[in-house]
């Protein structure tokens, strides 16, 4: 199962998520990220993030409960019996540059009382070197929400795949025209 390895935590995350008692909803979160094998091929790019993207959708659904959104909105979120709730955003299939619309979306919601903290979950800094190019990573993901969100409640956390393993696929791209 992958690791967490790294969580940053902004604006008062930890205590408004104690106050609201959300804390349970964070940890099922955690789990989406535990509840698979990650066995990587250590080489530059080498690996697709399509199945990982399914492979963390699935532990939401196991999870159960957890709306999953259309484009445009946070990727999943989910509230408790007191009505809050938790929004999450997954990167790990995109440009890095798309962590900056992610954080838009929870700033959005946030700000607007649709939920009242948010979760990004991104590959750390050592495995996105072995994902395809411009995979989200940790760093990056703190460099966005430092110059976008720095005063909103919101957590960053970083997975850390298992061990070595055979390259994950890569989705075809770019095929051409015929």
């Amino acid at each position: 199962m992958p690791t967490i390895s790294k969580i940053q935590d902004y604006d008062g995350f930890l205590v408004k998520t104690q106050r609201l008692d959300l804390m349970p909803l964070v940890e099922e979160a955690e789990q989406a990220i535990l509840s698979f094998q990650l066995m990587i091929e250590e080489l530059k790019h080498a690996n697709g993030t399509k199945g990982i993207r399914q492979s963390i959708d699935q532990g939401f659904e196991r999870a159960g409960g957890w709306q999953k959104a259309v484009t445009g909105r946070v990727d999943w979120r989910k509230g408790n019996e007191r009505g809050a709730s938790v929004g999450v955003e997954v990167q790990v299939s995109g440009r890095s540059d798309l962590l900056a619309v992610d954080v838009m979306h929870l700033k959005n919601d946030i700000a607007s009382g649709i939920m009242d903290i948010g979760v990004i979950i991104v590959p750390d800094d050592k495995t996105s070197y072995y994902l395809t190019d411009r995979t989200p990573n940790f760093s990056t993901a703190i460099k966005h929400i430092e110059l976008h969100a720095s005063d909103l409640p919101i957590r960053v956390i970083a997975f850390q795949h298992d061990g070595v393993g055979a390259a994950l696929a890569k989705m075809r791209t770019n095929l051409g025209r015929n």
